[in-house]
């Protein structure tokens, strides 16, 4: 396996695990990660939150670990990636409204892409969903209907993945096993058993 070089867009509040996680198994495999966030530098943290479900209607939301920015957002050359990971949480609500971010998220248009939860607002906001089978945290779903996906159904666990070509998307972090397994394979990566 070559290794990749992957990029991961973040801001405050992305969800905990859908940051940290990927960041490990992508890097563990062989992979170099890069991290960024609008307004941040090398070195720079955002605040992660953790999302749980415990009985009400709703996820809550708590305060997480600091995730560690590894490169400048202003200086990254998505030409020079060979893939972009897209985490949940609240980030990706206000990030697309960002259009450097856009920008950043469309140059990669044709590559491996990964986004769970809330990630794929990003895309949507983009137009980069239009005709593409893939899933997303369910609040996210009428959104990407209206960008133009095909939405699939998510498993009552929210365990499960779609790719799509060269998307592969998630509604949360239980699908963590399968949405990695799926981009890893996407991403031409071989785990020997």
């Amino acid at each position: 396996m070559a290794a990749k070089k992957i990029l991961m867009i973040v801001g405050d509040f992305v969800e905990d695990y859908e940051a940290m996680v990927p960041y490990q198994i992508l890097t563990m495999v062989g992979h170099e990660v890069d991290v960024v966030c609008p307004g941040k530098k090398a070195g720079d943290t955002v605040k992660t939150a953790v999302h749980d479900f415990v009985g009400d209607q709703t996820y809550v939301e708590l305060q997480g670990h600091r995730f560690k920015i590894t490169a400048n957002f202003d200086s990254v050359k998505p030409a020079n990636y060979d893939a972009l990971v897209i985490p949940g949480g609240r980030a990706p609500e206000y990030l697309r409204l960002d259009m450097k971010v856009i920008e950043m998220a469309k140059a990669f248009e044709g590559k491996p892409i990964a986004a769970i939860c809330h990630g794929p607002q990003i895309l949507a906001a983009a137009g980069m969903l239009k005709g593409k089978h893939m899933i997303s945290y369910p609040a996210v779903g009428p959104e990407c209907v209206i960008a133009g996906a095909k939405y699939g159904e998510v498993s009552p666990g929210a365990d499960n993945a779609v790719t799509d070509g060269n998307l592969v998307t998630a509604p949360a972090w239980p699908a963590h096993p399968e949405w990695m397994r799926q981009f890893l394979e996407v991403l031409g990566s071989r785990i020997e058993a």
